[in-house]
């Protein structure tokens, strides 16, 4: 089985490196989510007759009627041993790094270049006569509404890739929840033990 995402050393710098923060996304998402069909098929248990090397020779096709489902006890230990604490994990990091994006940032480096852009902008003369692009000005974004902006695009991004994996989940698995439902559940049970 499959092992969940450990939980990085969350820091307003982790958020801040969007190198660190997109590979560790990726990463998490990559070991769980993409390869959930892989991860899937490892829960069922292999036959316990002895192998035929002649059984390869022709393609064994399941019939319509028969289903690959996995046992209930092995899917509920998948989503609660594995899927579900790798989702917590990337909700935990989205959430504090968009708590970082709405904060305020003393520590920007680029705050004094874009003041500086900016009174130069202001004393500037503009003759768009002339120019007619001279009094374009596009000012300099500062990091906490670029990290806003992929906060917004990789909360996007989770939505769909849970919603895909708990499709293919659905398919082997009972569900009777949504993903959302069972996932608020399972945090909830969590939150009570601990």
């Amino acid at each position: 089985m499959s092992q969940p995402s450990s939980r990085p050393h969350l820091t307003p710098q982790f958020c801040f490196n969007q190198t660190a923060l997109r590979d560790f996304l990726r990463i998490s998402r990559s070991a769980i989510d993409d390869s959930i069909t892989q991860n899937l098929n490892a829960l069922l248990t292999p036959s316990s007759l002895p192998f035929d090397p002649h059984s390869t020779s022709t393609r064994q096709l399941a019939h319509p009627g028969a289903s690959r489902q996995i046992p209930a006890t092995q899917c509920d230990q998948f989503k609660q041993r594995v899927l579900f604490p790798s989702w917590a994990v990337r909700s935990d990091v989205l959430d504090y790094c968009a708590s970082v994006a709405t904060s305020p940032d003393p520590d920007d480096p680029d705050s004094i270049v874009r003041q500086i852009e900016d009174e130069k902008v202001r004393e500037r003369v503009v003759d768009e006569r002339l120019d007619p692009y001279s009094g374009s000005y596009f000012p300099r974004e500062a990091r906490t509404e670029s990290l806003a902006m992929l906060m917004r695009n990789e909360r996007a991004v989770e939505k769909i890739i849970r919603f895909r994996t708990w499709s293919a989940i659905g398919e082997r698995c009972a569900n009777s929840y949504s993903a959302e439902q069972a996932f608020d559940t399972w945090r909830r049970e969590q939150s009570k033990k601990a």
